[in-house]
């Protein structure tokens, strides 16, 4: 039996077609995209707005965005080390702290647009499913759509603990119960217990309690902010709840008072192009400069 030899002819190359840069890069589901981008045409040019969450190694970034031509468009934006300001020094990627960045982000968002008095979410946190109601009279809630990005759809991922922040925060978003931590295969349910423990970080507490009993070394490695931060077991709930009410009655961004960076005079950075007299110019100031330390060694 034979084998037939492909060949790759320059007719083949003459038409080949790379695949966009950020999918060749890995970074964008372009298949996702088109459909979380793509507006009715007959809604004309209302934006389509959506609630993206993307995970770092050390912090948790929720941001409401859409779409145009030059690019997207970044309306508000929050960030899991926004937390230190609400009392949050440590532990600013687990489950607790993306429910925290994502009710962060909604109650910022809805004070921009003047609409927190009119949504204001889910105060009494209890782990059960909430879906903003539109008011009989009056502006109806901001609806955005879920962006994950890259991130598997798994059942209990932070992601939709971000989404449960944004939720109980008044943003309308169409969602179903069924990834939410809790959620039973089994008896297709959703236990509220469970997810309610998870947002105000008990599965931290427990871990801290099992780990300090059972590997003292280990717990002082792994917990060493909390330690440093005297953050014991019993104290994180709490610790959630006051972050809550402190986004609640404040969640407005500060701008930081860093300097502006000098601007930088290193080599490695690219020179702008001279012209032809311009780099005649710098041959004589060069050689100049050569012979007087030329002169001067003399």
């Amino acid at each position: 039996m034979g084998f037939v030899k492909v060949v790759k002819t320059k007719s083949y190359f003459k038409r080949f077609q790379v695949k966009y840069r950020r999918r060749r890069e890995g970074k964008t589901d372009y298949h996702a995209r088109r459909r979380l981008v793509n507006q009715d045409k007959n809604k004309y040019n209302s934006p389509k707005y959506r609630f993206v969450v993307r995970f770092t190694n050390t912090d948790i970034i929720c941001q409401i965005v859409y779409a145009k031509i030059v690019g997207d468009i970044v309306m508000t934006a929050a960030y899991s080390h926004e937390l230190k300001k609400y009392g949050l020094n440590c532990g600013l990627t687990n489950y607790a702290a993306a429910y925290a960045t994502g009710l962060l982000l909604a109650r910022r968002h809805l004070k921009k647009l003047g609409l927190d008095k009119k949504y204001v979410g889910k105060v009494d946190i209890d782990g059960e499913d909430f879906t903003v109601e539109p008011l009989e009279t009056g502006p109806r809630p901001f609806l955005a759509l879920l962006d994950i990005g890259l991130v598997r759809t798994t059942t209990g991922s932070r992601v939709f603990g971000a989404l449960k922040g944004a939720l109980d925060g008044g943003i309308n978003i169409p969602h179903s119960e069924k990834r939410f931590f809790g959620f039973s295969s089994a008896n297709k349910k959703l236990d509220s217990k469970k997810l309610r423990r998870n947002i105000f970080g008990g599965h931290i507490s427990d871990y801290m309690k099992s780990l300090s009993q059972s590997n003292s070394e280990a717990y002082k490695k792994q917990f060493s902010r909390y330690i440093k931060t005297g953050i014991t077991p019993d104290k994180i709930e709490g610790l959630y709840k006051a972050a809550h009410k402190a986004i609640r009655a404040n969640p407005v961004h500060v701008k930081s008072n860093k300097p502006k960076p000098e601007k930088h005079t290193s080599l490695k950075y690219r020179r702008n192009k001279m012209n032809i007299n311009l780099r005649r110019a710098r041959v004589v100031q060069q050689l100049a400069k050569k012979n007087k330390a030329q002169n001067a060694d003399k």
